[in-house]
């Protein structure tokens, strides 16, 4: 990493720029002051997920589910668990994709659960189907140390 990197508040959507050596640090948004990390996944949807994808300069790994799909509720547990263990050096979230159906469309979303890995705006990884918490963060730490 280099100095310093662009961390997207999950709360108001900022962009802020944070020493890499101070991630650890508990940082908070310079704008809404709240945490930029809370050791959950963030819930985005078609109005700042573009921005997430693009503006993190950590890798960011995205859950595409939808609230009727059974895998996608029964790894939930699992993607939060991966969030404690991951963050901050990668960024969880959410994208429901029965609310942001055009993203889903645009990514080529075909089975859900998906998991879809991102650095700087480009997808790295994709694997569909539930995974446990280990298996999570064993293929999240995989791809990102391969690419």
């Amino acid at each position: 990493m280099s100095d310093s990197v662009n961390i997207v508040c999950p709360h108001c959507d900022g962009v802020n720029r944070v020493p890499a050596n101070k991630l650890r640090d508990q940082p908070a948004c310079g704008k809404c002051k709240k945490a930029l990390f809370d050791a959950h996944p963030v819930e985005l949807g078609s109005n700042n997920f573009s921005l997430h994808i693009s503006r993190n300069d950590i890798p960011v790994l995205v859950d595409f589910w939808a609230p009727w799909c059974g895998p996608c509720r029964m790894m939930a547990p699992a993607f939060v668990q991966a969030a404690k263990q991951l963050e901050p050096e990668m960024r969880l979230v959410k994208l429901n994709t029965e609310e942001a159906q055009e993203l889903g469309a645009r990514y080529n979303i075909r089975s859900i659960p998906t998991l879809a890995l991102f650095v700087g705006g480009r997808e790295l990884a994709r694997q569909a189907g539930a995974m446990d918490t280990s298996g999570i963060v064993r293929w999240a730490q995989g791809n990102v140390t391969l690419n």
